[in-house]
This record gives C-alpha cells, sequence and structure tokens, in this order.
C-alpha cells in the first residue's frame, strides 16, 4: 500500500466508466451522482441514492471538465441542470463522510488523537494509518512517521480532525488495523483527489 494511497486490491463490485476520462475503474475511485427532482444532478458520494448512476473520476479536473463540458446531460442522456457549487459541495460531502467514519472508529477504540497517544500506538506498531492536520506545524509533524506498510492522511484540517474526535482542534491521529481503517483510507483518497488543487501540495506517495 503506499503512503497515500488505498490498496488497490479491493473488490467492490462492477467497475465503472468516468464520464470526463473514458477511464473504468473501481467504484471507490469515483464520485457517484445521480439525476433528483426537477432534473438537477446531485452528488451521491455514499451511493446509496435511487436512480442510474453517473460516474466521475474523484479528482478535481475530472470533476471541473464533466461540469465544463456539460458531460452529465451526455451521461444522462437527458438535459439536465447543475447546481453552482457542484464540485464545492462534493468536497464538502466527501469531507463530513471521513470525518464521520473517524469518529466511528474513535467510538469503537480503533482511533486515537494527540501526540503522545499517536506516538505511543506508532511505537507499539499498533497504529495503520497516521493522520495529521493540513494546516498544523510542519516541524511538529516531521516527529512522526507513517506506519512501515501502512497510509498517510494530510489533507484533513485541524478542524475537520476535531469533530471526528469530539475536541475543537486535532493535529494528530491514528487509526489502528481492521474495523472501518480501509474506508477510512479509500474516502479520504477520494477527497485528496477532489481537493488536490485547492491545497497544491501533499505528502508524495512512496
Amino acid at each position: 500500500m503506499s503512503r497515500g494511497g488505498a490498496s488497490k486490491d479491493r473488490s467492490d463490485g462492477p467497475d465503472r466508466k468516468c464520464i470526463a476520462t473514458g477511464e473504468v475503474q473501481p467504484k471507490y475511485g469515483l464520485v457517484r451522482f445521480v439525476v433528483g427532482p426537477e432534473d438537477m444532478i446531485y452528488p451521491d458520494v455514499s451511493g446509496k441514492l435511487p436512480g442510474r448512476g453517473i460516474y466521475v473520476a474523484a479528482d478535481c479536473d475530472a470533476l471541473e471538465a464533466a461540469v465544463k463540458k456539460k458531460l452529465f446531460a451526455r451521461g444522462a442522456k437527458q438535459q439536465v441542470k447543475l447546481p453552482d457549487d457542484l464540485v464545492a459541495e462534493v468536497e464538502k460531502q466527501l469531507a463530513r463522510r471521513v470525518v464521520d467514519l473517524i469518529a466511528m472508529s474513535r467510538k469503537a477504540g480503533s482511533a486515537v488523537a494527540g501526540y503522545e497517544k499517536v506516538k505511543a500506538w506508532l511505537q507499539s506498531e499498533e497504529a495503520e494509518v497516521l493522520i495529521q492536520a493540513s494546516d498544523g506545524s510542519g516541524r511538529g509533524k516531521t516527529k512522526l512517521s507513517t506506519p512501515h506498510y501502512g497510509s498517510y492522511i494530510g489533507w484533513l484540517t485541524a478542524d475537520e480532525l476535531g469533530l471526528a474526535f469530539g475536541r475543537q482542534t486535532v493535529i494528530h491521529g491514528a487509526l489502528a488495523s481492521g474495523g472501518l481503517t480501509k474506508r477510512v483510507v479509500e474516502e479520504a483518497q477520494r477527497l485528496r483527489g477532489v481537493r488536490a488543487k485547492e491545497d497544491g501540495k501533499g505528502h508524495s506517495e512512496g
């Protein structure tokens, strides 16, 4: 598994084709959209809304291309309407989904926050995923290393991590193996793709 990446071998049902790139890939790397009331396009990040799905890669460039080139109408095979802030809404929903999954992991005892607790989990090899706030101190973050064969999530803000851990802000967090951890990593990877242009950085893989 790469430093920031989701596992590539997960089987999550049939693959889907991105209307912007034309590439076929597993559904967990895409964002699903459906046509809702009044022919409006709605993002369906959980994949549970009724209707025929239209898929776009979880990538800011692909999403922007789908909007600008009116590809949703082609994918839906009908005229559709798009909200003005569609890409921003996708990012918002993905961020909320990651926060909620981390919160569920915390309640299950599979996530901790705070420098000393995270450091202890890393030293005891209990941690599989290191999480650090994108707006945290760079110097402070370099003192902790991603678990060997583990994953790194570094594109949530301190406020977003605070919501996940029931605090005002959080800079350092960790997830144990098992439970919801694989889902957290996959959803965080989708968020990273959508948020990439905004932060202009992020940890290199490998």
